[in-house]
């Protein structure tokens, strides 16, 4: 099985830029299942029901979140529908809205999509992320290796989070167990990717989708005005013409469900 899985889209430059790659890089890659976190893709911060549509419509079958998952007037409406293919991280904690994972059917195959969260460096007090992921995979296993677990073809897991350390720590815990952990959150590409020797794949942060003047897709005169005046003005999405697109290429082996590749994407798009 062949996956795409993009980074943080952020914004609308970050929808735009994805729009205009993605047909070329499906012809390239010939994914089964694309994937991406949208937690930034509603003018940088969110999930509205207009940039849903726009980039499921554009070809991405499903969507991941992060921190921002509420931070929008109506998402909560947005994640409570099932017919809105969105997830929120498992461990937030509280009776949530949505869901924190999915089972999506490829053919004859069958894919477990898993959305945790960090909790090194964040603000939020989130549920434990490594136990929450040990009770799922007691359900759903590669294979059915687990007694009475249902039996994936693929595990696919998003781990937004900012501690390199928790991310590589909790792939370390699941070697073997999933196809693959891809980070997000630092909208910073990392070039740590690799196949762990139990077959996960793994990479620290797979970076954004959005706008390449920028700092980490916000408006760099506002983030630096923030740093010299220790003021908290409000933060914008960067505008300009020059995009970033980041995303891992996967290829998942059929018979066990473990990585077989993983591999960086990185396009220089300029909008009109």
């Amino acid at each position: 099985m062949k996956i795409l899985f993009f980074g943080d889209i952020t914004g609308k430059i970050g929808r735009q830029a994805l729009k205009k790659v993605l047909p070329e890089l499906k012809q390239e890659f010939e994914p089964d299942l694309v994937l991406a976190n949208g937690e930034n893709m509603a003018h940088g911060q969110g999930v509205t029901e207009e940039a849903l549509k726009e980039v499921l419509d554009m070809g991405v079958n499903y969507l991941t979140n992060g921190d921002h998952t509420f931070a929008l007037g109506g998402s909560e409406q947005i994640l409570a529908d099932a017919k809105n293919l969105v997830l929120r991280p498992l461990n937030w904690p509280g009776n949530q809205s949505g869901r924190g994972f999915t089972i999506l059917t490829i053919g004859a195959r069958r894919v477990l999509i898993v959305n945790l969260i960090g909790r090194v460096f964040m603000k939020h007090d989130f549920d434990d992320p490594f136990i929450k992921i040990g009770e799922l995979l007691e359900d759903y296993s590669l294979g059915g290796k687990e007694q009475g677990s249902e039996t994936m073809d693929a595990i696919i897991l998003d781990f937004h989070a900012e501690a390199t350390s928790e991310k590589a720590a909790l792939v370390w815990y699941l070697d073997g167990k999933i196809s693959a952990l891809l980070g997000t959150h630092t909208h910073v590409p990392t070039a740590d990717e690799k196949i762990l020797p139990q077959g996960t794949a793994f990479i620290s942060d797979v970076g954004m989708v959005g706008p390449l003047d920028s700092v980490l897709g916000a408006d760099k005169e506002i983030v630096i005005k923030r740093f010299l005046t220790q003021r908290l003005f409000k933060i914008e999405p960067a505008a300009g013409t020059n995009a970033e697109v980041n995303g891992i290429f996967l290829d998942i082996d059929d018979n066990t469900g473990l990585a077989r590749k993983i591999e960086r994407i990185r396009k220089l798009v300029v909008l009109e």
